[in-house]
């Protein structure tokens, strides 16, 4: 039988390079076991997600140097309350039960990791969000 809690632990990707230790908070134990695999997992959604983010902002994101682009990313994801919630919604979703309870006790803290890992990830990709070209009459 499969449960959500074991569905969902099973999709995630593995993530070699988020070490686990004894040594290590709570917190940056439940970054690398949770938050870094959900959101490599959702990686593509994000993307798709952040596009349609500047296209709804008139996509004056397009027409601003490599420098002001990712600034644009981290005010984004820090100050655009409405988008950020939109994106923990996504990453929360893919919590088990379990795993909820833990983050409800640390919320604010987990938020701040989980949207600088959102910002790493966006920024990795800022090659990905060049000005969609329009398509010509034929």
């Amino acid at each position: 039988m499969s449960t959500r809690p074991f569905s969902l632990r099973n999709i995630r990707p593995e993530i070699p390079a988020a070490t686990i230790n004894d040594n290590m908070s709570a917190d940056e134990r439940f970054q690398n076991l949770v938050l870094r695999p959900i959101v490599k997992f959702q990686n593509e959604l994000l993307i798709e997600v952040f596009k349609n983010y500047v296209v709804k902002h008139k996509s004056v994101f397009y027409d601003l140097s490599l420098q002001k682009r990712m600034d644009y990313i981290e005010n984004a994801i820090q100050k655009d309350m409405k988008f950020r919630n939109s994106i923990k919604g996504m990453v929360i979703g893919l919590f088990t039960v379990e795993e909820y309870l833990i983050y409800i006790e640390n919320s604010s803290a987990l938020n701040k990791r989980m949207m600088n890992i959102v910002k790493e990830r966006l920024l990795s990709n800022i090659q990905l969000f060049e000005k969609p070209e329009l398509l010509a009459a034929v």
